[in-house]
Formats: structure tokens, C-alpha cells, sequence
């Protein structure tokens, strides 16, 4: 797995967007949610992500727009070291919580930790289903 974000790893069908809503499962490690489905896609990716800051409660465009940048970079750079061995495929969507804004340092820290909590907890899951 490559250090990129291209344009088929990103998480764009409503109809996946929706199932990940209602019957998705979620950790959290704050100010970020994790979202996450386990199903198939069309083109053969295992990874589609997508990113959300709430309006509700970054008012302006500019910040919003700032937090998903910096959380898009987070999940690039990382996403190589967590799940390069993944054979199963994933629809997630990554949710900034908090209030306050952040910088690129406690965003990349914060992901890390929340990657190892979706790896546990998938993890755990696998071995209570076999």
C-alpha cells in the first residue's frame, strides 16, 4: 500500500454512505470518530475513506476546510503502516468531534491511536465470530 489518497479510495456513493450510517460501528479516540462497514466494492479497493467536520460547530468554511486537510494528510500517511496487510475491505468515514481547532502534530498522533483501536476492536470481533 502507497502513501496516497487518490480518487478511488475516496468514500463518495450516498448508498455506502447511508449503510455506513445506520449499520456501521464506530471508536473513537477524541476529537476523531471512526465510522467504519466491512463490505465490497466495485472497483477491488479495500480502503474508502472519507472525512467530516461538523458546521455545527466550526462555523466557518476556512476552518472547516483546514481540519479536513490536515485530517486527510493524517490518514495518507498513516494508512500504509496500519493497513497494509488488510485483506478484508473497509467503507470508512472519519468524523472530527471537537471544538476546538487542532494542528497537524496532535491530529497525526490522535489518528495513530485511533487506528489501533479500530485494530483491536476488528480484532476482537474476528475472534468472538470464530
Amino acid at each position: 500500500m502507497t502513501f496516497s489518497y487518490s480518487k478511488k479510495d475516496k468514500l463518495k456513493s450516498k448508498k455506502v454512505i447511508d449503510k455506513l450510517f445506520t449499520e456501521g460501528k464506530s471508536v473513537t479516540a477524541f476529537p476523531l470518530r471512526l465510522v467504519y462497514l466491512q463490505t465490497e466494492f466495485d472497483d477491488g479497493s479495500t480502503l474508502k475513506t472519507g472525512v467530516s467536520v461538523s458546521k455545527r460547530l466550526h462555523k466557518t468554511a476556512v476552518s472547516r476546510n483546514r481540519i479536513k486537510r490536515l485530517m486527510r494528510e493524517a490518514y495518507r500517511l498513516n494508512k500504509p503502516a496500519y493497513f497494509n496487510t488488510n485483506a478484508t475491505s473497509y467503507a470508512f468515514m472519519i468524523l472530527y468531534i471537537g471544538k476546538e481547532k487542532t494542528t497537524f502534530k496532535a491530529l497525526d498522533v490522535k489518528m495513530k491511536r485511533l487506528f489501533e483501536k479500530f485494530l483491536n476492536h476488528t480484532s476482537e470481533n474476528e475472534k468472538i465470530s470464530k
